[in-house]
């Protein structure tokens, strides 16, 4: 398991708003190399992304599919990516002064990833679920940048 925090200068609808649109997904997930479909009830409970990750020409298809949706507050994603198995994905947004505070849990559900021991999982986790908070915040802060800039 892992789990990576991080402020972010933009409301949590901004952040959801973000979350909300699966075709957005490569842009913020690490690893994830495009989008070959989103299901028409995105972002809704039972709802799927699919997707391809790794770098082509060495990318695997695989889906990602939403278990919890309650906006602003909280997303579950469950993430195959086979070879190495299947993670849950956790992501609580609590409003702040200025912002909101975004913790981003992962953790291995199924699959060879569940064997690592923790203390060798937590530091990759950590490092890739760092870089993908960074890049929501840029998309989510990108929001509200475009809502105060003059045209």
């Amino acid at each position: 398991m892992s789990t990576t925090h991080r402020f972010i200068e933009a409301s949590p609808h901004d952040v959801f708003d973000v979350l909300s649109d699966g075709w957005l997904f490569p842009s913020w997930v690490v690893g994830s190399a495009r989008i070959r479909e989103v299901d028409l009830t995105w972002p809704s409970v039972e709802a799927t992304i699919h997707h391809s990750f790794g770098v082509w020409p060495l990318v695997i298809d695989d889906v990602t599919t939403i278990l919890e949706w309650d906006p602003p507050v909280r997303a579950v994603f469950h993430a195959k990516g086979w070879p190495m198995g299947e993670a849950r994905v956790e992501i609580d947004v609590r409003n702040r002064m200025g912002g909101c505070f975004v913790t981003m849990t992962e953790y291995a559900v199924a699959g060879p990833g569940r064997l690592v021991p923790k203390p060798l999982m937590d530091p990759p986790l950590h490092w890739r679920n760092k870089e993908a908070l960074q890049r929501l915040a840029w998309l989510a802060e990108g929001r509200v940048n475009d809502r105060v800039s003059p045209s």
